[in-house]
This record gives C-alpha cells, sequence and structure tokens, in this order.
C-alpha cells in the first residue's frame, strides 16, 4: 500500500465513516511530520470547516443515534462502542431506554441528523441533560453544536491513537 492509502486506513475512519476528511488533508499536503494528534486535528478540521453545507450534514447523518438501533444490534463502529460503553449507554434502564429512543426520534425530526455528543467524561445523566437542553435549539444553532461536538469526537480518537505525552 502507498502512504497515502495506509494514512487513509488509519485515519479514515476519524470523522465516523467519512474519509473524505482524511483524504482531502493528506492530498493537500496538511498532513506534517511528525505525525500528531493535534496536527491532523487541526488539518481534518481545516477540511470539515471547508466542506460544503451539505458535506458537513452527511457527516453529522454518519453518526449513530446514542443508545439507538445500532447498538442494540451490535452494529456501532469500534470507536462508536467503546464511547458509548464508556459513558453507560450500554447500561440503559428501560425508562432511560424509552427515553433515549423518544429523543433520538424527536431530535432526527426536528434537526435532520442524530443527537451528536462527545461523550468522554460524560454519563447517561449528564447526557440526558444536554439532550433535554438542546433539543430546544434552532436549527442553525445545533447545526453548529453538532459540528463543533464532532470535531471534539475527532481529537479524542486522535488522541486515543497518539498518546503524547
Amino acid at each position: 500500500m502507498s502512504a497515502r492509502a495506509d494514512f487513509i486506513a488509519k485515519f479514515g475512519g476519524v470523522f465516523e465513516h467519512s474519509p473524505f476528511i482524511a483524504e482531502r488533508a493528506y492530498d493537500a499536503g496538511l498532513i506534517l511530520v511528525p505525525l500528531t494528534a493535534k496536527g491532523i486535528h487541526d488539518a481534518f478540521v481545516s477540511i470539515f470547516r471547508k466542506a460544503s453545507h451539505e458535506e458537513r450534514l452527511g457527516v453529522l447523518r454518519a453518526h449513530p443515534d446514542l443508545a439507538g438501533k445500532l447498538a442494540i444490534a451490535g452494529d456501532l463502529t469500534e470507536d462508536s462502542r467503546q464511547e458509548q460503553a464508556g459513558a453507560g449507554l450500554d447500561r440503559l434502564t428501560a425508562a432511560e431506554h424509552a427515553r433515549f429512543t423518544e429523543l433520538n426520534n424527536a431530535y432526527t425530526e426536528k434537526f435532520g441528523f442524530p443527537f451528536i455528543i462527545a461523550v468522554k467524561g460524560l454519563d447517561r445523566h449528564d447526557i440526558l441533560a444536554a439532550f433535554e437542553k438542546r433539543i430546544h435549539n434552532s436549527a442553525e444553532e445545533e447545526f453548529a453544536t453538532a459540528t463543533a461536538q464532532v470535531e471534539r469526537i475527532a481529537l479524542l480518537r486522535l488522541q486515543s491513537m497518539f498518546p503524547e505525552k
């Protein structure tokens, strides 16, 4: 494999199911050596922010519902599975699961993409509180909040790949 293909294979999933971010960053010469979480993140965020509204919406839509159908079926990416489990979303009570399902459905209907939050350091109560608050945002506010959360998730994923000093 080429250096480009190796890079895409390793980092193409940092933005959920959106390898075009890694591809464009690599092709634009934005990837600096030595590779660091911050350097790659800066390059990826630059590409993500320059992407069209439709492309960024596609990245948002690539994210799974929290504690949703994919989680129940075991069809999450490994990163998403670990992130959701770390926040306790794999251990919800029946009532909590019902509330997440209700909020997921209402949120997706209102905004056209799933609720996205960087769950590291949060528990299911923190996430539910953020969900309850953010569902009242305007479409513009929530698009901005969700894209910022996607960027944070990417940073956290990269940091886990590069345990930098």
